[in-house]
């Protein structure tokens, strides 16, 4: 299999090296996209740097920042005109240990359309949260299993492996989620479209340099798309109607 870990940044200039460095190590078969929103602290030059060095790495330089799940998109795209079989997710600020991606790759191996990483599954764990964050993660997810009767454990999370076939049958065109619910909106629609999504117990680590990109807004944008996903979801099946998404 071709596999392309893409990697979003903004300003992640004290944690892509370590980052980088630990994953081509790790799996030095992969191919790396740095994916920078013009990081005013110098991020981008610095992915420029280790491409120029190492010709498995490449940077997408965009305009600026407009969120993780534009960041993700651009790179799916980037990743599927250059004929990559398996598309994966991951954090630059080394909460996704590479170490652990041949576990997701294994299991797309084995047949999954859609590998979760997932910090809820027995095995899975979560290394130096306060105790608050822990309950937002595991409510976030709860709340988005309710809403939309699917029984994945850890549905906000980000370390992931894609099949390029899935993500050929979603349309990304439609997917506007920009913060985090865009970890939702992607795992629901691979769900409507009954493909095989599988998790795999993952270690997941606070970051060590840096400020999470988690705020406000982003929290609501992700509830009142999965209420509206849900309701929606259910209103159709009540009356009879195909989803449209």
């Amino acid at each position: 299999m071709r596999v392309l870990t893409i990697i979003p940044t903004y300003n992640e200039l004290e944690s892509l090296p370590k980052t980088l460095t630990r994953l081509r190590e790790a799996v030095p078969s992969v191919d790396v996209l740095i994916a920078d929103d013009n990081s005013p602290d110098g991020t981008g030059e610095l992915a420029d740097q280790f491409a120029a060095a190492d010709p498995q790495v490449k940077v997408l330089h965009r305009k600026g920042k407009e969120g993780l799940g534009a960041a993700y998109i651009a790179g799916f795209n980037w990743g599927l005109e250059a004929g990559y079989d398996v598309l994966v997710e991951m954090d630059a600020d080394g909460s996704h240990q590479p170490e652990q991606l041949p576990l997701l790759l294994d299991a797309v191996e084995q047949g999954a359309d859609l590998v979760l990483g997932s910090r809820w599954v027995p095995g899975g764990k979560v290394v130096n949260w306060p105790l608050h964050r822990k309950l937002i993660s595991r409510g976030g997810s709860l709340y988005s299993r309710i809403l939309l009767g699917v029984r994945y454990r850890d549905i906000t999370g980000g370390y992931r492996a894609f099949r390029r076939e899935t993500l050929e049958q979603i349309d990304l065109t439609k997917v506007d989620s920009v913060g985090y619910g865009f970890q939702v909106d992607m795992l629901w629609r691979a769900a409507q479209l009954g493909l095989k999504i599988v998790e795999v117990p993952i270690t997941f680590v606070e970051r060590e340099f840096g400020a999470s990109k988690m705020s406000g807004n982003i929290f609501q944008e992700a509830v009142l798309n999965v209420t509206k996903w849900g309701l929606t979801a259910r209103w159709n099946k009540l009356t009879g109607k195909q989803a449209k998404r």
